[in-house]
């Protein structure tokens, strides 16, 4: 199944592709995490022609995983209040390494938790 593909690509991978909306041509790399098999993902510069604003608008995009590219939907989760927690340690565990750290430790901050968005692959 695809979604498997997907998690265990992002699990294993800093940087992934994300095409935001539909009608974007190109692919951005960003940084994702995996809580409860779920896939999210956090703006880091937080501008308005930002990926995350443009699912706000358009929440049809991909993902890139490699060689393989999936279809998602873009949501900003109803739970998020309950998965900050998990979220953040998500992103401490995975890029805590060299200049990572700096990164990892910013987004966890609550401006960029307020731009979590959750990715949904779909067929």
């Amino acid at each position: 199944m695809n979604k498997e593909l997907a998690l265990d690509y992002i699990s294993s991978h800093s940087i992934i592709e994300i095409k935001a909306g539909q009608h974007r041509t190109t692919f951005l790399e960003i940084w994702m995490v995996i809580v409860n098999d779920r896939i999210f993902a956090r703006s880091w510069g937080l501008a308005e022609k930002s990926w995350y604003h443009t699912f706000l608008q358009d929440p049809i995009g991909q993902i890139k995983c490699g060689k393989e590219i999936f279809n998602i939907k873009a949501v900003v989760p109803d739970d998020i209040t309950d998965l900050t927690p998990e979220i953040n340690t998500a992103y401490l565990t995975k890029y805590n390494t060299g200049s990572n750290l700096w990164y990892s430790q910013g987004i966890i901050q609550q401006k960029h938790v307020e731009k979590t968005m959750e990715f949904i692959i779909w067929e």
